[in-house]
């Protein structure tokens, strides 16, 4: 299922890429529309103003031929003028009497050349007019092409990475599909593997629903008519009942005890080292006992502090002998705990020496603050070690009461209810936390008294090392007793849920003599269970078997084969049997026919000796045909004159040899039978793995159409999609290639034009 959705999910984004592209394939054909309608109206400007310049070309032909036919009139004007003025030489009467006729026809083509030259102004500056418009339409018309250029190349970019685009999503979405098809396939197998296997299963579900019930009410006949008492009634009878053995929960339990015996190391070394400091620091300050006689007080309370070994070092030991109770094969809970006893005496010994030398403690620090040595600020600093050490002996009493109330289940289980455990085994953990943060408070407050300790004049380098070791010892608990609290709340659950089970169909034990019972029925349960176990057979290896396994699938004596194999050996063996009491009777009638011609022989012995080695002769020729040894022995001579030894010898040889013969030919007759009952069974199997090969056969090509159905399917999908992107891109190309077509028409236009107004201006300036 969860590949199934990641198939989708690919699907889905792939579609969504899709839609994306054709969006943007549509933006740009959009954009290519816009374009080609921009063409076409530069296209109809560019007709327009071609047609506005050709009118202006007219203009300028007519004009310029005016201005020839008015060039070649002044020049016809200028001729007359002359050859006017020539003849007036020649007559000056004629031509005072024709000058007021020439003068008129001057002022009138003056006034006409006045007029031409005018209109010629004009024409030259609708000329450079007309020339500047053009100039200005030629740069608009050049810098929209450069537009229209890189637009066009942008577009061209843009195909271009869209037609990779396409590609590559076409063979991403090509590979992704035969990936889908090769899960789609292995998951269909998978699926036909899960339907046969989950019919398997319901059907050994059935089976062992059917066998388990067959065996319930069995079982449940058997304790009806054998079982007369049912102890797990009795809470006071299942108390006695061994419960299961949970080997994890007693080893994690061995652990932690292991791990809390440690911690309580380190919490005796720390109060050993407080406990001997301060007996130093009470022997120094404020008083130097040897200089000068400490106080009686003092000198009481350090003999009380001289005495700590003898009442912490037990706490060590209790704990010590708590973990060698708790193994691997007894069952740890509160009711079976006895050693926690010790602890808890050890724990209330040394309570009552916290309370013995609390008073001298305390009227210690007052006398210390009464000292003339004492500053405001070491008063005020003696005042809080004064507050702490109460609240220190508080804690140990808090904690010696819930360790009190732990004992109680191996001693007394009515005084703490099973219900209870938890709160009591949470009351330690904050007590623990509480013995915590009072030594902080000490460490911090001893600090504050060793620096001031240090600024008073009196105070020699021996009371600076003495509080420095208190210091460390301080410390030192201070960790110890932060560590215990952080691994007796961490482990908090796990007390609470291996110390307090018991036997099954319980809630808990009566009392610690019932737990001690158990206990003992464990060790005898154990020892029982030892004695049954037995060593195991050897197993066959794993290599071997895998090879039996192989031997047995391909071998196809099956248990039809193996059944009619031993029939046919049944009835060849009956066959044989009957052929052995015919053999038997031929050689009984031939042993009898035997005996009657040696009987014979020995009648006919006495009278015709010559007939009898004439008799005698024969044998041998029938021997002869029988065997070639039987015949060399009858052509030997004879020699004794008895004639009888010889017959007998004889007929023993030809007997012997024919039951070899006989033998030899069933020895041959069974290695044939055995030959061709293993050639069968040989065929057999290869017929069964004909048919096999050929079902495996038949399989894999109807697997082998579906694939190359499927890779048709595929590559007429593809070549459809190509077809479809080829004839887009060639669309696009051809639209390109008009633009790129009707851009060349224009540019070369716009140099006709140029080339034109060019060969106009240097026609007007040459005029």
């Amino acid at each position: 299922m969860a590949a199934a959705a990641e198939l989708q999910g690919k699907y889905q984004k792939l579609a969504q890429e899709y839609s994306k592209l054709r969006a943007q394939n549509q933006v740009l054909k959009k954009g290519v529309v816009d374009e080609q309608a921009n063409s076409a109206s530069l296209k109809e400007q560019l007709k327009m103003k071609d047609q506005s310049l050709r009118k202006l070309q007219q203009e300028m032909d007519s004009l310029t031929f005016r201005n020839q036919q008015l060039a070649k009139r002044v020049e016809l004007l200028q001729d007359e003028l002359a050859l006017s003025e020539a003849r007036g030489k020649k007559n000056k009467k004629s031509a005072e009497s024709s000058s007021q006729l020439s003068q008129e026809q001057k002022s009138v083509f003056n006034e006409d050349l006045q007029k031409k030259i005018e209109e010629n102004e004009r024409l030259h500056i609708l000329f450079f007019e007309a020339d500047e418009q053009h100039k200005r339409l030629e740069a608009e018309l050049r810098t929209r092409l450069e537009v229209l250029e890189t637009d066009a190349a942008q577009h061209q970019t843009v195909v271009d990475s869209l037609t990779r685009k396409y590609t590559d999503t076409i063979e991403k979405l090509q590979n992704d599909k035969t990936k889908l098809e090769i899960k789609s396939q292995t998951l269909e197998r998978e699926a036909k593997d899960c339907r046969l296997r989950t019919e398997e299963c319901q059907q050994q579900l059935k089976n062992l629903q059917a066998a388990l019930g067959s065996r319930l009410e069995e079982s449940l006949c058997i304790i009806n008519e054998k079982v007369p008492f049912n102890d797990t009634r009795s809470s006071r009878y299942n108390a006695l009942n061994v419960p299961l053995h949970n080997r994890r929960y007693q080893l994690k339990l061995r652990d932690l005890a292991g791990q809390a015996l440690a911690f309580v190391q380190e919490l005796v070394t720390a109060l050993l080292n407080f406990h001997t400091y301060t007996e130093q620091k009470v022997q120094i300050f404020p008083i130097d006992s040897a200089t000068d006689t400490i106080s009686p007080l003092n000198q009481k309370f350090s003999q009380y502090l001289h005495e700590n070994a003898s009442y912490v070092r037990p706490l060590e030991e209790g704990m010590h002998h708590l973990f060698e109770s708790i193994t691997e094969d007894t069952v740890t809970v509160l009711e079976t705990a006895v050693k926690l006893k010790g602890f808890s005496e050890h724990l209330a010994s040394y309570l009552g020496f916290l309370r013995k030398i609390l008073p001298y403690q305390l009227k210690s620090l007052e006398e210390e603050c009464e000292s003339s040595l004492c500053t405001a600020a070491l008063r005020a600093r003696n005042m809080e070690l004064h507050r702490d050490m109460k609240r220190l002996t508080a804690v140990f009493e808090k904690l010696h009461t819930y360790v009190s109330l732990l004992v109680l289940p191996s001693t007394k289980p009515e005084g703490l209810l099973r219900t209870n455990y938890n709160l009591v085994f949470t009351n330690i953990a904050a007590s623990l936390h509480g013995f915590h943060d009072i030594l902080k408070d000490i460490s911090k407050h001893y600090s504050q008294k060793a620096a001031l300790e240090q600024d008073v004049p009196t105070a020699t380098q021996k009371l600076i090392t003495t509080n420095d070791c208190i210091l460390s010892s301080v410390a030192a608990l201070t960790n110890g007793a932060g560590k215990i609290a952080s691994f007796f709340s961490n482990n908090l659950d796990h007390f609470t849920a291996s110390l307090s089970y018991g036997p099954k169909g319980g809630t808990e034990f009566i009392s610690p003599l019932s737990a001690e019972c158990m206990l003992q029925y464990k060790k005898k349960a154990v020892a029982y269970m030892k004695s049954l176990r037995k060593p195991c057979a050897a197993s066959v290896p794993y290599e071997e078997a895998l090879a039996n396994r192989r031997v047995l699938l391909s071998s196809t004596e099956s248990r039809e084969g193996l059944a009619q194999q031993v029939q046919q050996s049944l009835e060849k063996i009956a066959r044989l049997e009957q052929e052995k009491e015919h053999w038997m009777l031929e050689a009984q009638l031939a042993k009898i026919k035997l005996e009657k011609e040696n009987q014979k022989l020995k009648n006919s012995l006495s009278g015709h000796l010559t007939e009898t080695i004439q008799d005698h002769s024969v044998l041998p020729n029938v021997a002869e045909q029988k065997k070639e040894t039987t015949e060399k022995s009858l052509r030997e001579p004879i020699r004794s004159t008895s004639l009888t030894p010889d017959v007998e010898s004889r007929e023993d040889l030809i007997k012997n040899h024919y039951m070899a013969r006989i033998a030899e030919l069933t020895s041959h007759l069974q290695l044939a039978d055995s030959k061709s009952v293993h050639f069968h069974a040989e065929c057999r199997a290869l017929a069964k793995r004909l048919s096999l090969a050929e079902k495996s056969k038949e399989s894999l090509t109807e697997e082998l159409k579906l694939a190359s159905q499927n890779i048709s399917r595929l590559q007429d999908e593809l070549m459809t999609t190509k077809r479809s992107y080829e004839d887009q891109l060639s669309m696009m190309s051809d639209h390109l290639c008009s633009m790129n077509e009707t851009l060349t028409k224009q540019r070369e236009e716009i140099d006709t034009l140029k080339m034109t107004s060019k060969g106009n201006s240097k026609k007007s300036k040459n005029r």
